[in-house]
């Protein structure tokens, strides 16, 4: 039951953090965003752990924890609010859906893709065609199409690291040792790539800077991480079919971001894929195959 407490959370809360980010944009840069943003989280995540007395990890899992923070949070996170500065909360959402596509091609070696998984990879990336394909209509940002391709990549991989090198350490305080390290590239970047802001403070964005840091950061990637370890990769990886649904839904509502017919049909396609990969039947392994 708490693991699927924590893959709800991670589904829904994450789906949100699309349109808080771009509330937050409003006023503050990506990497002055992610060093506010996990400042604050990683203090309280720090805190709460120590009220729980929770393990420190060994130095080694520390080293592992910086490397996973880094990698999630002060690099792939930071792409994603780079990318939300030129196309909409939806299309990015829709394009981190790929995690779990990528998810499966790096645990193929013990779970094999198979045909189907094989199949689900091109239509993934014919989902991405769909979507950017230039037209009279849409106009394309290479950066930003570049940081979303680049942004589940690093994700998928990061995650997998944590899962492989980390089992000490309490849950809280290895979330916040990751979170630390984040605020950190983020105060040593931020002036490196256009300062901490935008644009005047307001309260939307302060508002979104708390709601990221308390549900998007403490609570939804506290359950990333238990997630993470409870289920495997292929299970764990679906939280990705909601994450879109609740971006594109908040983003039209709210933001009056267009997303037509085109955008619906690569939405379509890309989760098809991801599905695809995740539902197919277990192909076992060399080693485990007779011979």
């Amino acid at each position: 039951m708490l693991a699927w407490l924590a893959y709800l959370t991670v589904a829904i809360v994450w789906g949100s953090t699309y349109f808080a980010i771009a509330l937050g944009l409003e006023s503050f840069t990506p990497y002055g965003m992610v060093a506010v943003r996990f400042s604050g989280a990683s203090l309280l995540a720090l805190s709460l752990g120590r009220l729980r007395r929770e393990a420190w990890p060994s130095m080694t899992e520390a080293g592992h924890l910086m490397v996973v923070g880094a990698l999630l949070l002060g690099c792939s996170n930071a792409l994603v609010s780079y990318a939300e500065l030129h196309v909409s909360t939806g299309l990015v959402a829709v394009l981190a859906a790929l995690v779990p596509l990528w998810l499966a091609v790096f645990t193929m070696a013990k779970e094999p893709l198979g045909p189907k998984g094989w199949t689900g990879l091109a239509l993934g990336i014919l989902g991405v065609a769909v979507l950017v394909w230039p037209s009279s209509g849409l106009r394309i940002h290479g950066g930003a199409l570049a940081a979303m391709v680049a942004a589940p990549l690093i994700w998928s991989w990061g995650t997998l690291h944590g899962k492989h090198f980390v089992h000490g350490g309490g849950l809280l305080t290895n979330v916040g040792i990751q979170m630390a390290t984040a605020a950190v590239i983020g105060l040593a970047v931020a002036p490196l790539s256009g300062g901490f802001l935008r644009g005047p403070i307001t309260p939307k964005a302060l508002f979104a800077i708390g709601y990221l840091a308390l549900f998007g950061s403490v609570l939804a990637f506290s359950a990333y991480i238990y997630l993470a370890k409870a289920w495997p990769p292929a299970k764990m990886g679906t939280y990705a079919y909601l994450n879109p649904l609740v971006a594109v839904l908040l983003g039209s509502l709210f933001l009056h971001e267009a997303f037509g017919l085109r955008g619906y049909a690569g939405m379509a396609i890309i989760l098809a894929a991801v599905a695809l990969v995740q539902l197919r039947p277990k192909v076992p392994a060399p080693e485990q195959r007779q011979i």
